[in-house]
């Protein structure tokens, strides 16, 4: 397969060795398996960043044995547990003692690891607080302090206090903490906001770009690049002077998303990066990595072994979604089913080419202000180039919506959903686009209890019955800005009913909501429905904020 072939190549770039359990996982070590081996499996090579090794590579038979043996309803538990000998000795001490009589795994691990809490595990709520209230009182349950990370930790140290989701997420994640810092921007907290923008400015500094979140086993893959969107909300009324204080920051992580633009041939991909037949350069998610998640291994493992297609592929594209955030939607399946047919990396996403307009658009302030000519009008040229593929590619004017593009079938997915408002939310799209879209939106999209994000509906969290606060925001903060103001101001309020009725009877605020109806929680997914929930929290409040008459007493 053309595409094989060519991350097969890519591949030689990468900063991970394809050693350890992801060996394991592929068949390699110890033939546990008879998964296809693709050649990206055994490739190993060395770069100037040093990344800290995954716990999948520091005690691989250990790692596996824990994962496939599902000793964890959890797979994230594992690999957040922090070891209380060095990694080296516990591989050792395993390969001694797993073949007695009488082994006990669990017990093992627990003798030798120090397992993680979550976070919801500590708090209890006081139900007589309205939702603004709770929100605020949140705040510092979430908040985890600087702290130097023990030999063998998976955590990467930051060096200011970060706001975590809540729940399973103990650690921060780079696109939920935009919506979080929405919330924390309304409550009156510029110090938290300094420090996020300050945390994730280092992590671009050390490795490059600012990754899924601050965990080893996360520095193969980003997530929507909304470090720019951050970096605004120091300056909301010159959100240029913050553009330029953090113009380096900006300008490397945009080089981490473009990285192999400049050589590519119309019809290839290199990375993030893909060249239609036109030559315009446009964006998709990708890992450097073609193995299984560490978090999610054994699942990963086994739809791997269902698969008709080489594991490393399918390894691929799963991680690929992970750096969408949408992990895992209908938007990335080749039959809009199953997630076996999963081809992350053939799609070129809507949002993400969004986003990156508005990195582009943000530089080029940056660069403005800082009086960088040559770079404003570079980065001008850039934005505008984007724009015009995006419209090109990505429109789609018989739906009137804006959907994502094959780009190795060369043709639209035609699964639309809540990505189409990402060009409204950055300003791509012209006046006339923005009413079509708001008018399929709300025939569409709009439910009972805000916007759904896809209209499928399918075991996966990221398609109905489900909807999440980003999205809501997203649409909103869109929608306002073309003047649908109607629109906008009806999927804030039935949102936040949702919110509300959740809240009074459990005193919670959760990661998802079933906006379609009342017959149950909003569920799919790995995992079960997590607490907290920091961007549901973020969104609430800059919601509350915008519309008074959805606050209740």
């Amino acid at each position: 397969m053309a595409q094989a072939s060519t991350t097969a190549t890519l591949h030689r770039r990468s900063r991970f060795p394809m050693v350890g359990a992801a060996a394991v996982a592929a068949g390699v070590l110890f033939g546990a398996f008879n998964a296809p081996v693709h050649a990206e499996v055994l490739v190993a090579t060395r770069s100037a960043v040093a990344y800290p090794a995954p716990p999948s590579d520091l005690y691989p038979e250990l790692f596996a044995a824990v994962q496939l043996g599902q000793v964890f309803k959890d797979g994230k538990t594992f690999v957040d547990a922090v070891p209380r000998t060095p990694p080296a000795t516990i591989a050792a001490q395993y390969r001694r003692e797993k073949d007695r009589p009488g082994f006990d795994l669990s017990g093992f691990v627990q003798r030798h690891f120090e397992l993680p809490r979550d976070n919801a595990d500590t708090y209890v709520s006081d139900r007589s607080q309205s939702l603004a209230q709770h929100i605020a009182s949140l705040w510092p349950h979430l908040t985890q302090q600087p702290q130097k990370p023990g030999a063998g930790s998976s955590l990467l140290p930051l060096p200011g206090p970060y706001v975590v989701p809540g729940g399973r997420f103990r650690e921060v994640y780079y696109w939920d903490s935009y919506f979080t810092m929405l919330g924390l921007l309304q409550n009156g907290k510029p110090d938290s906001l300094r420090d996020m923008v300050g945390n994730f400015a280092s992590l671009i500094d050390r490795y490059g770009h600012i990754p899924n979140g601050n965990r080893s086993y996360y520095l193969s893959r980003s997530q929507p690049p909304f470090y720019f969107k951050m970096v605004g909300l120091l300056s909301t009324q010159d959100e240029a002077a913050a553009y330029a204080r953090y113009l380096p920051q900006l300008r490397r992580e945009y080089a981490f998303w473009m990285e192999g633009a400049d050589k590519l041939k119309p019809g290839t991909a290199h990375r993030r990066v893909v060249a239609l037949a036109d030559g315009s350069v446009l964006n998709r998610y990708y890992d450097d990595r073609a193995v299984p998640r560490d978090e999610s291994y054994a699942e990963d493992v086994a739809l791997a072994k269902k698969s008709s297609r080489p594991a490393a592929e399918v390894y691929r594209d799963l991680r690929a979604a992970a750096e969408s955030g949408w992990d895992f939607s209908s938007r990335w399946f080749a039959d809009g089913k199953t997630l076996a047919t999963i081809q992350t990396t053939a799609i070129v996403p809507v949002d993400l080419n969004s986003l990156l307009y508005g990195l582009e658009s943000a530089i080029r302030l940056g660069c403005e202000r800082v009086q960088d000519a040559a770079c404003s009008s570079d980065f001008t040229q850039r934005a505008e180039r984007r724009r015009a593929a995006v419209q090109k590619y990505l429109w789609n004017e018989a739906g009137g919506h804006y959907v994502d593009y094959q780009w190795i079938k060369r043709q639209p997915t035609g699964r639309p959903g809540a990505a189409t408002l990402y060009p409204l939310f950055v300003g791509i799209a012209e006046p006339a686009q923005a009413a079509r879209v708001a008018d399929w939106t709300g025939r569409q999209l709009l439910k009972p209890y805000g916007v759904v994000t896809t209209p499928v509906a399918t075991d996966q969290q990221w398609d109905a019955p489900n909807g999440w606060a980003p999205l809501q925001w997203i649409a909103v903060d869109g929608l306002r800005r073309y003047g649908q103001h109607a629109l906008a101001r009806d999927i804030a309020t039935r949102w936040m009913g949702k919110v509300q009725q959740v809240y009074g009877s459990s005193g919670k605020l959760v990661e998802k909501y079933n906006v379609i109806d009342n017959s149950g929680e909003a569920g799919g997914g790995e995992y079960v429905l997590q607490d907290g929930f920091g961007w549901t929290n973020g969104v609430a409040m800059q919601l509350m904020t915008i519309y008074p008459e959805l606050k209740r007493p």
